[in-house]
């Protein structure tokens, strides 16, 4: 599979779908992004992906058997706060 990306876009410069996507677009005008542009896995083949990739990863699942851990997407979520925005746009430090 080949992955394209672009960086530093500027969201003018980007289709009108694709601006509508953006959780933000109206206050973005003068922003960059990141594109990237893959190929998409759908059905069993995405199953067999996702399966053999969660399986092979030795990171997934890290948090799984943690006991002061109860609910891990907000544990995560609680760790990725200070640098991500509510939008999913990174914190200017």
């Amino acid at each position: 599979m080949n992955t394209i990306v672009i960086e530093h876009v500027s969201v003018n410069e980007l289709p009108e779908a694709w601006c509508a996507k953006l959780p933000a677009a109206n206050n973005m005008t003068n922003a960059h992004v990141t594109v990237r542009i893959e190929e998409e896995i759908v059905g069993e083949q995405a199953k067999q992906t996702q399966q053999t990739t969660s399986a092979t990863n030795p990171i997934f699942g890290m948090w799984q058997d943690r006991q002061a851990v109860e609910n891990v997407a907000d544990y995560a979520r609680a760790l990725r706060s200070p640098r991500y925005q509510v939008d999913g746009s990174r914190r200017q430090p």
